[in-house]
């Protein structure tokens, strides 16, 4: 299956498929579930009015909401997978759009519920608990939903809010449309006068083609277009930073990051110090993109060369299973019990391996009840192997989260989110460094690595510093202009990268191409999760047993605690710059050696 042939889905061994049945035998069973949704609606209409009434009233609705949440969950999970494992399947298609206009009414129903819990007063809520002790075991639900209650409004207030919502996605919407199906690109050509479809989806695998020319039209090519197209992607951004700014106010926050990060209950000062600690460390990606240059015998070193492999005649094709047995090896630090799970997942069809005719792209993990559902397009590669790692590290977080803790608070945050996978990959890549003897590919892994410092961490941390800007001008009364957002842009790429990168005009203009700024300040948590997850690797391949039990209680927690205290737990405290500096000190060791190993 590893030599890229795309077969159809019915050709593709099933054990290579997820097991959808084990949410449901079949499509009838589902709609005849999807069905008894109109009778929630009607349950929880019935609790309108009354939540303040006495502490089992509230008790009883806060437990068929967690009932009715985990039925939509899986009946969500079942359509979703269904859809994704082929998008043209028109009958799948159709139960999405059912789920979600069943979903929408029942948030229509209990739309009563955050109003009428915040009217409650702190006196009244403490002697609820008092009054009827099984309300504790929804204690951390509403102590979470009512520390916003400086930021909530009055119900008609809210109903305003709520249906105002559908027009202020509207930017979102229409940069959605235009990046994925409106705008096009000429095709590329390659030195021996070859074209090359160009599509924002072929646009990174041509970057990392070894014929530079056609990484160099490629380039060239995509940022001219997007060029052409400047003043109206900067229009959206605007009305996107004007949105967000709206309600924000409206809620009487002081901006939209402190409105953004307020929901998830992470610190402003967490953004922040991530930005000024990657400020700090960027002399390290200085080096390495002198290194880069170095290495790739180059005598400018420009934007379309950063993503080529230095050492990409090591790639090889590696069999799935092959695959699997390296990430179950390379995670035996985690303890047996970890690895168990990761086992199952292998053995009881959890992943859905392989590319299929139609099949959305990319890889994900979804966290259903009955167990986390994996996507892949596995095609070979250490990227491919890196991929399954990262996945069933998400998947291992979700199983662990849904058996340890109630369904309302199993659902952890997205802050959180990114250090399981991660921490997985790291163990893998230590797992792999540990088993080379071989100077060249011993470079090889330390680049690939260096790569993902430089991508997830550095990058993303330059993102959140372009967001932050937006954000300031936008606070502030200003309006975003495509001279301003290239001005700025170009000046972050000549700050993160440094001297020995040519950043010219077209790079200035990535901006517009990327759908994270349509994310409401998304990014950084992909770079405080990396930081996070290499901290807490280290720890746990230098202290052994102590750092693997607080790890596994992280990954157990669910959303019992804030992000931050949960971090705090596993021995990661993400308020100060610690981790990411010591991240970063990683990184500048690996520098060091890769730079002793190409002088040999």
């Amino acid at each position: 299956m590893e030599n890229k042939k795309i077969c159809s889905r019915a050709d593709i061994p099933v054990e290579d498929t997820w097991a959808l049945e084990d949410m449901f035998a079949n499509d009838e069973l589902w709609e005849q579930e999807l069905e008894t949704v109109k009778d929630d609606q009607e349950k929880l209409v019935f609790y309108a009015g009354k939540l303040a009434s006495g502490a089992e009233m509230l008790y009883d609705f806060l437990t068929l909401v967690e009932q009715v949440n985990v039925k939509l969950g899986n009946i969500g999970n079942y359509c979703i997978r269904k859809s994704d494992q082929d998008t043209r399947d028109s009958h799948a298609q159709a139960m999405v759009g059912k789920y979600s206009s069943y979903t929408t009414a029942i948030r229509a129903a209990s739309s009563f519920e955050t109003p009428e819990i915040m009217a409650i007063s702190d006196e009244t809520m403490e002697q609820f608990y008092k009054d009827f002790p099984k309300l504790e075991r929804f204690r951390r639900y509403l102590t979470d939903m009512r520390r916003m209650k400086a930021h909530s409004l009055s119900a008609a207030e809210e109903r305003l809010l709520a249906a105002s919502r559908e027009m202020a996605d509207a930017p979102t919407s229409i940069f959605g449309a235009f990046n994925n199906a409106d705008i096009t690109f000429p095709d590329a050509i390659d030195s021996q006068g070859n074209t090359h479809p160009l599509t924002k989806g072929s646009f990174v695998p041509l970057q990392k083609n070894p014929d530079r020319q056609l990484r160099k039209d490629a380039y060239e090519k995509l940022y001219d277009t997007c060029g052409n197209f400047r003043n109206t992607s900067a229009a959206m951004l605007n009305a996107q930073g004007k949105q967000l700014k709206f309600y924000a106010d409206a809620r009487h926050y002081a901006s939209a990051l402190d409105a953004s990060l307020d929901r998830t209950n992470v610190p402003t000062s967490v953004y922040h110090n991530l930005i000024e600690a990657v400020h700090q460390n960027l002399p390290k990606l200085h080096r390495y993109m002198k290194l880069r240059k170095k290495l790739m015998g180059l005598d400018e070193l420009h934007v379309y060369d950063i993503y080529m492999p230095i050492l990409a005649d090591l790639d090889k094709q590696i069999p799935f299973a092959e695959a699997k047995e390296t990430v179950y090896e390379g995670l035996a630090p985690l303890g047996d019990d970890y690895r168990a799970i990761i086992k199952e997942g292998f053995e009881n069809r959890w992943i859905d391996v392989y590319e299929n005719p139609g099949k959305r792209g990319g890889a994900y993990s979804a966290g259903a009840r009955v167990h986390p559902y994996v996507l892949l397009n596995y095609n070979g590669g250490l990227t491919g192997q890196f991929t399954l790692a990262h996945e069933m590290g998400h998947a291992a977080h979700s199983y662990l989260s849904n058996k340890t803790q109630n369904p309302i608070d199993s659902n952890y945050v997205i802050f959180v989110a990114e250090v399981a996978s991660t921490c997985n990959e790291a163990l893998v890549m230590e797992y792999l460094l540990s088993k080379t003897t071989d100077k060249k590919e011993r470079a090889y892994l330390i680049n690939h690595f260096l790569e993902k410092f430089r991508t997830t961490l550095c990058r993303q941390t330059m993102f959140a510093e372009f967001e932050r800007f937006m954000g300031d001008v936008v606070n502030k009364g200003g309006t975003l202009t495509a001279d301003m957002l290239c001005a700025e842009y170009k000046r972050l790429n000549e700050l993160y990268y440094g001297p020995d990168l040519v950043v010219d005009d077209r790079i200035a203009l990535e901006w517009a191409r990327i759908p994270h700024f349509y994310y409401n300040y998304y990014v950084f948590q992909y770079a405080t999760g990396y930081s996070a997850a290499i901290a807490l690797s280290r720890q746990i391949l230098e202290e052994g047993e102590p750092a693997v039990k607080r790890y596994l209680n992280f990954l157990s927690s669910g959303r019992s605690k804030s992000p931050i205290e949960l971090l705090k737990d596993a021995g990661v405290d993400m308020t100060t710059p610690a981790p990411v500096n010591d991240a970063l000190a990683l990184f500048g060791e690996l520098l060091d050696e890769m730079e002793r190993l190409m002088e040999d």
